[in-house]
C-alpha cells in the first residue's frame, strides 16, 4: 500500500491527520454499539419494507451507454414523495443496483452510469431534502444544515429517515422491474448497492437489515466512528455536527445509534470499500473505521485522497470502476 501524499493546501488542518500510511488507518476500531441499536435498525427497515411505494416511471429523458434513463418518483416512509432516475438496459435485465449520491444530492444521473454490469436496471433515487427531486417542505438542502435536522432525538434524525429512503428505492426498483421482484428471497437476485462518500455512510447504515442485497461498494463513507470524528476539524458536514457537540454534548447518545462503523459490525454481505488517505471533507480515519469494521468479505481499495483534485485521480477512478465491475460480477447473482 501506498504511503498518504502531502499536498499543498489551504485548509487550517492536516486532511491526512497525522496518518502517514494505512497500517496505521486500518487499526482504527468501531466504537460499541449502544443498547438497541439492532433492534431500532430492524424495526426501521422493516416499517420502510411494508410501505407501498407507489412508483411512477416517467418518460425517456436520456439515451446514452446502451441505456433508457427516465424520471421516477416513489413514496417513502412518512409519506414522503421522492424522485430521480431510473435507468434501463436496452435487452433484458439481468441485475439491479440502487445508487445512493454523495452530500449536496444528485441533480443529474451524472458519472453514476453506466452500471457495474451490462443488463443492469439501476435507481437513483435522491434521499429527502437532497437535490431538486429529493425536495421536501422542512428539510433544508444545505449539507451543514441538513445533517443536523431533527439531530435531537434517534427517532427523528433525518438520517435514519434517509436510510429509508434507500430501502424505499429497492422496493420502487423491485415493483417497477419484475425481473428483480424475487431479489432477497431464497434463490432469488440479489441487489447491488453504491453509495460515495454521503451515500456510502447511509449504505453503511441500511444495508446490514436488508437482505435483498448482495453486495456493495463503499467510497469514501462518511459517519463512520463519530466519537474520534468529533475531534477532527473538517471541510465536510461533519463540522456541523462537530460545531452542534460544543454546545449540546448531549448528541453524542444520538449518533451512537448513526454510526457507519458501527453499523459495519452487522453487515456481513461482500463489500469493497474505496477509502482515501488524504481527504478534506470525511475525515479518512472515518472511512477506514468503516472498512476495518465490515463484518463479512471485504476488499479495500486504498485513494490517494477523496473529495480533493490530484493528479492522477483520473488513473485511479479507472482502477476503481474496474474493480467494481470485477467486484460485482463474481458476487451478484444474475436474473
Amino acid at each position: 500500500m501506498a504511503s498518504s501524499v502531502a499536498f499543498p493546501h489551504d485548509f487550517a488542518f492536516d486532511p491526512a491527520y497525522g496518518y502517514d500510511a494505512p497500517e496505521a488507518l486500518l487499526g482504527i476500531p468501531a466504537p460499541p454499539a449502544p443498547d438497541g441499536f439492532d433492534a431500532f435498525w430492524q424495526d426501521r427497515c422493516a416499517r420502510a419494507r411494508a410501505v407501498d411505494t407507489r412508483p411512477v416511471l416517467g418518460p425517456v429523458e436520456e439515451e446514452r451507454d446502451g441505456v433508457r434513463i427516465h424520471g421516477v418518483t416513489y413514496t417513502s416512509v412518512g409519506g414522503v414523495r421522492l424522485g430521480g432516475w431510473l435507468a434501463l438496459p436496452e435487452g433484458p435485465v439481468r441485475y439491479g443496483f440502487v445508487v445512493g449520491h454523495g452530500y449536496g444530492g444528485r441533480q443529474e444521473p451524472g458519472r453514476d452510469l453506466p452500471a457495474p454490469l451490462p443488463g443492469a436496471a439501476v435507481i437513483l433515487p435522491c434521499v429527502r431534502g437532497m437535490g431538486e427531486r429529493g425536495r421536501v417542505d422542512g428539510i433544508p438542502d444545505l449539507a451543514a444544515e441538513h445533517v443536523l435536522q431533527g439531530i435531537g432525538s434517534r427517532d427523528t434524525y433525518v438520517i435514519g429517515d434517509c436510510a429509508a429512503d434507500l430501502w424505499c428505492a429497492a422496493s420502487a426498483l423491485t415493483a417497477l422491474v419484475p425481473e428483480l421482484a424475487e431479489a432477497g428471497l431464497p434463490g432469488g437476485p440479489r441487489l447491488g448497492y453504491l453509495g460515495e462518500s454521503f451515500g456510502g455512510g447511509l449504505g453503511a447504515l441500511a444495508l446490514p437489515w436488508d437482505d435483498r442485497f448482495g453486495a456493495a461498494q463503499l467510497t469514501v463513507p462518511t459517519f463512520g466512528n463519530h466519537p474520534l470524528r468529533l475531534t477532527l476539524p473538517c471541510a465536510g458536514s461533519g463540522e456541523a455536527v462537530r460545531a452542534h457537540h460544543r454546545e449540546h454534548p448531549e448528541v453524542t447518545d444520538v449518533l451512537g445509534y448513526f454510526d457507519a462503523a458501527t453499523a459495519a459490525t452487522r453487515l456481513t454481505l461482500p463489500t469493497l470499500v474505496a477509502a482515501a488517505l488524504f481527504d478534506p471533507s470525511v475525515p479518512p480515519p472515518g472511512q477506514f473505521a468503516v472498512h476495518n469494521a465490515v463484518a463479512g468479505e471485504r476488499e479495500l481499495q486504498v485513494l490517494t485522497a477523496g473529495h480533493f483534485a490530484y493528479r492522477g485521480m483520473v488513473a485511479e477512478a479507472a482502477e476503481l470502476d474496474a474493480n467494481r465491475t470485477r467486484f460485482f460480477g463474481e458476487r451478484l447473482r444474475a436474473v
